[in-house]
């Protein structure tokens, strides 16, 4: 799922809420949602965590590996 869909899927109050629990605002939230900012490897984490994976990092910065990180990070070689 995008974040705009599941944006568009949450009332305001819960919204404002949301955006708290990941360490921005609504407004910033809203940006990344509708492609005008690129998310932080850290928000597209916190988003992927605070919607329990409906909106994966992988939807909001498809350019890091994050199966890179997922299963080999810190791993010897």
């Amino acid at each position: 799922m995008t974040l705009l869909d599941y944006m568009k899927k949450v009332e305001k109050a819960e919204l404002e809420k949301f955006a708290e629990s990941c360490g921005t605002s609504l407004g910033q939230l809203r940006q990344v949602a509708y492609g005008n900012r690129r998310a932080s490897a850290g928000l597209a984490i916190a988003i992927d965590r605070e919607t329990a994976g409906q909106v994966p990092c992988e939807e909001t910065r498809p350019d890091i590996d994050w199966a890179y990180l997922r299963g080999n990070c810190g791993q010897a070689a």
